[in-house]
């Protein structure tokens, strides 16, 4: 699929009426999983990205190249719509027009840029914001890098926990205004904060993660929200089943002991794309009569 197709798709979604919830994907593997699940689109988040390549908790220690490598790998693997955490976008605005370049070359359907103040500095005990004048500049670099106009561009704010309801619904208000195409909120919990920012904006709304109390889809399609995220279980899962197979087989097991814990054929078919690449075999590795 071209990668504006898929990139419409995104924008499909955004545009719709009803509230999705994303495929935790980290490489090919997952994302084609994710994709033969009917999944409409899917997530590659900064926290997984740096654990996934570096082994490495989320504290912005990745750099720009690694993180788009291996989005290449996943998105080069499936067609599946996929959506990532760009952080800060690595830097000033500047760097965050290198960024949009970068990804939109790796394949990606959209991309968030956050107002939270990256990397923590030295002495710095949390997670700032950036002032608006800032984030503002931002946000229009971003719009003004990309060059597939399909690709879609998300302004995302953590003002909700770092400044309350009157400074996000300021936030958003004027990110709106930079030519983004939706507001990524990071740490809503309440309905009364979902319903402020769609007051704040008529742009689509997305959520990182979601409380009890925003786990109603029905109402968060109605305020607007398109995109919901539920975590990435899909990475923690897998770390554990890796952690628990070597301590079995380390421990004394047997691998017949797996037999029942492992991937059927089945699924590592679709995993592998293996009835692909056994056409393809067929097709130009064989002598034609």
């Amino acid at each position: 699929m071209l990668l504006a197709e898929r990139r419409t798709r995104y924008r499909q979604v955004l545009a719709g009426d009803v509230c999705i919830h994303p495929a935790s994907v980290f490489d090919a593997m997952s994302a084609r999983m994710a994709e033969s699940l009917g999944f409409e689109v899917g997530m590659f988040a900064g926290s997984i990205a740096s654990a996934t390549v570096l082994g490495a908790p989320d504290l912005v220690v990745l750099t720009l190249t690694e993180f788009a490598e291996q989005i290449r790998r996943i998105t080069r693997g499936s067609d599946l719509p996929l959506m990532v955490d760009a952080d800060h976008g690595y830097g000033n605005a500047l760097n965050v027009m290198r960024t949009v370049e970068e990804l939109e070359a790796a394949g990606v359907a959209a991309l968030t840029i956050e107002d939270t103040a990256l990397p923590t500095p030295f002495g710095g005990d949390g997670e700032g914001l950036v002032s608006l004048d800032e984030m503002l500049g931002k946000l229009r670099g971003a719009v003004a890098a990309r060059r597939d106009p399909t690709l879609v561009v998300l302004g995302r704010t953590s003002a909700l926990r770092r400044g309350g309801i009157d400074e996000a619904r300021r936030r958003v208000a004027a990110y709106q205004e930079t030519g983004v195409d939706g507001i990524f909120l990071a740490g809503a919990r309440t309905r009364q904060e979902v319903e402020a920012m769609r007051q704040a904006t008529k742009l689509p709304l997305l959520l990182g993660g979601a409380t009890p109390e925003l786990a109603d889809r029905a109402f968060l399609a109605a305020t607007g929200v398109r995109i919901a995220l539920q975590g990435h279980h899909p990475f923690y899962a897998a770390a554990r089943a890796v952690y628990e197979t070597l301590k079995y087989l380390r421990d004394g097991g047997a691998p017949a002991g797996l037999k029942d814990r492992v991937a059927s054929e089945e699924l590592l078919a679709i995993a592998l794309k293996q009835p692909d690449y056994q056409r393809w075999q067929s097709d130009y590795l064989r002598a034609r009569g």
